[in-house]
């Protein structure tokens, strides 16, 4: 045997030696576990938490199956195109850029890596599949290899269908090595990685990484400090903690936002005193054109949601002036228009051409809080908190039906509301009583101004300097 062979033959039985020798790194302990796994197990799944180095993991996985197996055909794919190319596809350049060895024996382009010598019979592939595509256009993403050594990889296998998982599966059967890998964040409670995890857990060798601060196997790569800040401030059963802290599946209880029974507690309810009177008086306004779709101006006060108005197939030039109306009657502070579809423009405009200050939020605008997908989710998951902490809520059926409709997945270990089309659908007219409340969460909750001398503001958490907030104002206080 040669030089050559012998080495290529112990980096096939070690691939630990494999990652140190040829690109000059030292994994991390629980990737050390998956390396050595990789020899001898032909499926494996890494559930992880948010950011312990997964993907390089896969990209060494990748890169010594392609250097160490004649002639090998891998397959690579993600939840979307975008993650694949800027996630593991990235990756693999990264690590070849490392080693004289890789960039000497192998080609890399945008969707193909191969070896120079042999471009069709020894390479790596990038799959991807159409959103709208169907099942068997999705299970055509990973269809149509075969040879002796054929690897499949899986990035952020929480969300790939199970259609795509079938078509490489039935690869296992032929071949002399025939392997899948895959690794994801525990963020759906379906899918491949839930299954490899659970009732197919015999069938795979699974390894769980966690960034718990109390984990002795805890990867090194996420700060202590963070995971701790995680887990205070939200708390350790948090769905959004357990995905991105502990890597565990959230309860599946917990994908709807609010039950009915909690909704209609918050409809039967009245605030206790006078509490809700020093928050700030706010308005949410969800406009809608014309059509079936309603324009909804919601008030609130604290914690005293009170009955909305709406309008239907009014022109924006009547809502502006119905809010300014309002504003006027109520004295209210702070009025959040939906500015995604370009509706609430106009009203904006009419509004800011009278004198007044309106602020247009674009639902789809980047969220506050990095838990949260869309500012969208961030508000609807506020007003759910709310609900859930005494919110009163007026007695209006739609608006009950609207609230208990929406269940919540993660992307990419944040909370996204289901999609408004989606619950229009299944409810057979639009959440916009729902939307137009939640627009009074756009922004923290604070003092109402008019109680600047009142001691009852200070006694709640709240204080003044010079007519400016001195102290963070906490509604829920007492």
């Amino acid at each position: 045997m040669t030089p050559e062979a012998s080495k290529l033959l112990l980096w096939k039985r070690d691939p630990v030696i494999f990652v140190r020798e040829v690109f000059g790194a030292e994994p991390d302990e629980w990737q050390k576990d998956v390396l050595r796994a990789f020899p001898t197990n032909n499926r494996m799944a890494m559930k992880a938490c948010k950011g312990p180095g997964k993907t390089t993991c896969l990209a060494w996985l990748a890169w010594n199956f392609m250097a160490t197996r004649p002639n090998p055909k891998i397959a690579a794919t993600s939840i979307s195109g975008d993650n694949l190319s800027d996630g593991l596809w990235a990756e693999m350049a990264k690590w070849q850029n490392k080693s004289e060895f890789l960039k000497s024996e192998f080609s890399w382009t945008k969707t193909k890596i191969f070896n120079k010598d042999h471009y069709s019979t020894w390479f790596m592939s990038a799959r991807t599949w159409p959103k709208t595509a169907d099942t068997s256009r999705q299970a055509d993403t990973l269809a149509g290899l075969h040879e002796d050594y054929i690897l499949f990889i899986l990035d952020e296998a929480g969300g790939i269908p199970l259609s795509v998982m079938a078509a490489a599966e039935a690869a296992l059967s032929t071949g002399v090595e025939s392997k899948i890998i895959m690794a994801g964040n525990p963020t759906h409670k379906e899918g491949p990685l839930y299954r490899a995890c659970t009732n197919e857990r015999h069938l795979w060798w699974v390894i769980e990484i966690s960034s718990a601060p109390d984990d002795p196997k805890r990867t090194p790569r996420v700060s202590i400090e963070w995971a701790q800040q995680q887990i205070d401030k939200y708390g350790k059963n948090n769905p959004w903690v357990l995905v991105n802290v502990y890597g565990q599946f959230p309860p599946s209880s917990l994908n709807v936002l609010l039950s009915p029974e909690e909704i209609t507690a918050a409809m039967g309810r009245k605030p206790i005193g006078d509490s809700y009177k020093y928050a700030q008086k706010r308005l949410g306004i969800d406009v809608a054109r014309f059509g079936d779709d309603r324009t909804i101006i919601f008030p609130r006060q604290g914690l005293w949601a009170y009955n909305p108005v709406e309008m239907r197939n009014a022109r924006s030039n009547e809502i502006a002036a119905r809010v300014a109306l309002a504003k006027s009657k109520w004295s209210s502070e702070m009025e959040f228009i939906d500015d995604t579809g370009g509706y609430g423009s106009g009203v904006i405009d009419s509004l800011i051409m009278a004198g007044q200050s309106p602020i247009g939020i674009h639902f789809a605008a980047k969220a506050n809080d990095e838990r949260y997908f869309n500012k969208r989710s961030e508000m609807w998951f506020e007003m759910a908190e709310w609900i859930k902490r005494g919110g009163c809520l007026p007695n209006i059926p739609e608006l009950a039906a609207e609230l208990a409709a929406p269940t919540y997945t993660f992307a990419n270990g944040k909370f996204r509301l289901e999609k408004k089309d989606q619950i229009k659908d299944r409810l057979g007219f639009s959440p916009d009583y729902a939307d137009a409340l939640a627009l009074t969460f756009a922004f923290p909750e604070m003092p109402n101004i008019q109680a600047e001398n009142d001691p009852m503001v200070k006694y709640l958490g709240g204080g003044f300097d010079d007519n400016k907030l001195k102290y963070e104002y906490d509604p829920f206080a007492e």
